[in-house]
């Protein structure tokens, strides 16, 4: 990278950070004005009961940073506009549904197919802008592959079946993220570390634009990890969660970083492993693996206090980050 792109990554950094922090204030006694609650399962927990009614949808604070800090840093990057489109564009799915669950008092949100819709339509959107307009290849990277001695470092998918793994790869991240989103601070934090990395992916992969769009994230983030950590003023809700999981994986996807994103994301794939081992569990022989899915919870009923788990988990994020970047390095 070269000294003025260096320097606009600042600024994206910045203007999210000082954007985010400066909005809490105001929308975040807004929320409480409007009701916005969160609502807490009372199959969870004990302790988080006193959770309830503490203002959600707070992921609006820092999407309108990211936008702000990329659109102001990158707006001549079409890598960063369609990182910052899928964001908003998954931001909004999770904006409707949390209207409807909080505002509307429907408990259910969006229906499940209904939202797994738009976030399939906004992937497959992804993947044909990834190819035509950015000019990405349907080759996919493997990681570490380059370390083995006459290895691929690369599977051509083709059009269609590389469509079809992008609708995988950005659809399971949003959901793993937005499971991910269970204590305070938790997703914020190994999201920071997640975008933090892919700001380096995106200047070894000669995309700029996503360096931007990742160093925007990583300071909405941060910014709004000051309200969002323990005891949280504000939760993200599904606005955020899903935004912030849209975002990594689009920026996977023009990356071609998608299976290094199974790393680098590996506190996401843990949570979401979590839950679909504790159903299948449960459907198939009646028995349950953990104490209580996605995997935070296990740890919080084993006794662990949620800071604990939440620093732990940060500290496991840093490390499946480094793995990752590494991986990434020696697949290309």
């Amino acid at each position: 990278m070269n000294i003025v792109l260096d320097s606009n990554i600042i600024r994206a950094f910045a203007i999210a950070l000082v954007v985010t922090l400066t909005l809490g204030p105001f929308f975040i006694p807004l929320l409480r004005r409007l009701k916005f609650g969160q609502n807490i399962r009372s199959d969870g927990p004990s302790r988080h009961l006193a959770k309830a009614g503490t203002p959600t949808m707070g992921g609006v604070i820092f999407i309108i940073g990211v936008l702000a800090a990329g659109l102001i840093t990158g707006w001549n990057y079409l890598d960063a506009l369609v990182v910052l489109g899928i964001t908003f564009g998954f931001g909004l799915i999770g904006f409707i549904d949390d209207f409807i669950k909080v505002a509307l008092k429907r408990s259910l949100g969006l229906r499940a197919r209904e939202k797994l819709l738009g976030q399939i339509l906004l992937a497959v959107l992804l993947g044909v802008l990834a190819i035509t307009v950015l000019e990405r290849d349907t080759t996919v990277a493997v990681p570490f592959s380059s370390l083995l001695p006459g290895s691929n470092v690369g599977l051509d998918l083709g059009t269609w079946l590389y469509v079809a793994f992008v609708v995988l790869v950005v659809v399971g991240t949003s959901n793993a993220v937005n499971l991910t989103d269970g204590l305070d601070g938790l997703a914020a934090g190994v999201t920071v570390v997640a975008a933090s990395t892919f700001i380096l992916i995106g200047a070894l992969s000669g995309r700029p634009g996503v360096a931007l769009a990742m160093a925007a994230l990583a300071g909405g983030c941060l910014g709004f990890l000051f309200y969002n950590r323990h005891p949280a003023r504000v939760f993200m809700g599904d606005t955020g969660s899903l935004a912030l999981g849209g975002a990594l994986g689009a920026a996977a996807v023009i990356t071609g970083a998608e299976l290094s994103l199974l790393i680098i994301g590996g506190v996401y794939v843990l949570e979401a492993l979590s839950v679909m081992l504790q159903v299948f569990s449960f459907q198939i022989f009646g028995r349950r693996i953990f104490r209580m899915s996605p995997l935070h919870h296990h740890f919080e009923l084993g006794g662990w206090s949620e800071q604990r788990v939440v620093r732990t988990f940060w500290l496991a994020s840093i490390l499946f980050a480094a793995l990752g970047l590494y991986g990434f390095g020696a697949g290309c």
